[in-house]
């Protein structure tokens, strides 16, 4: 099952890559990726450690280091915001929750929120409105909203950068690694939480090493490998297909309705 052509009558995408390669310096970590993100639908991109996952966000983001570039074209909406500055991306409704959570550790959880609202795009509501909203979606964080960020547990630390990028209202969200360093537990909550956010409408790139879990919350997929797309196709389905069990999920970790 290789990655198929979009065809011309397919739903128009949130976020959209076409034929994106990166390189630093002379050695290429991407090659011609091709990925759709359409709104209320959850991608998640699997694949091994060093695939080039974490570069196809920053891609999409900006965010590439001095010495990286991109070609080809990534897409918001009809747009091609390829040559587009970070600020600007931001401004159009992109949101990227790093691998790192990059929390203000030594301010409060509410104000960790309140700059998240900085570039928000809802103007009907008030940033209060949305601070309640985040609220809701993370009734812990609301317990330890004078508290600071950098005494937060690894979990409650990963729903307030979840609840910052929400507080931005953005139309599309980047998760690096969401699952990283959590328990089973906290994880299995982060999760249910990620997928909360179909009913919002927003287009969710979801990044992860924990494969099991991604295809398990996810629409659709993607397998990155060496910096190539080599499979691509619904969730359930890669979940089911016997490379990606036994590459990525193994004979003990089939997924509910889907067995090894």
């Amino acid at each position: 099952m290789n990655q198929t052509t979009v065809r011309s009558n397919a739903p128009s995408s949130a976020l959209a890559t076409r034929d994106l390669k990166v390189f630093y310096g002379s050695v290429q970590a991407l090659h011609g990726i091709n990925i759709d993100v359409q709104a209320g639908k959850i991608v998640t991109v699997i694949g091994p450690n060093g695939a080039g996952k974490s570069t196809l966000l920053n891609a999409i983001m900006g965010l590439l280091p001095e010495k990286g570039f991109a070609t080809g074209r990534v897409a918001y909406g009809n747009i091609n915001i390829s040559h587009e500055s970070v600020e600007h991306r931001l401004g159009r409704g992109i949101a990227l929750v790093p691998e790192r959570r990059e929390l203000f550790a030594t301010m409060t959880v509410q104000d960790n929120l309140e700059l998240g609202a900085y570039r928000r795009r809802d103007k009907t509501k008030s940033r209060d409105e949305c601070m309640e909203d985040i609220f809701r979606l993370f009734p812990r964080l609301k317990e330890r909203r004078k508290q600071a960020a950098g005494t937060l547990s690894g979990g409650e630390r990963q729903m307030l950068a979840l609840g910052r990028a929400l507080m931005s209202a953005p139309e599309v969200l980047l998760l690096d690694e969401p699952s990283l360093g959590l328990a089973p537990r906290v994880m299995a909550d982060v999760f249910q939480i990620i997928t909360q956010l179909r009913e919002t409408g927003v287009a969710t790139l979801l990044i992860e090493q924990n494969s099991r879990a991604a295809l398990k919350v996810a629409d659709y997929g993607y397998v990155l490998e060496l910096g190539e797309v080599t499979l691509a196709g619904p969730a359930a389905e890669l979940a089911s297909n016997p490379r990606v069990v036994a590459a990525y999920l193994g004979a003990s970790h089939a997924i509910a309705g889907h067995p090894a």
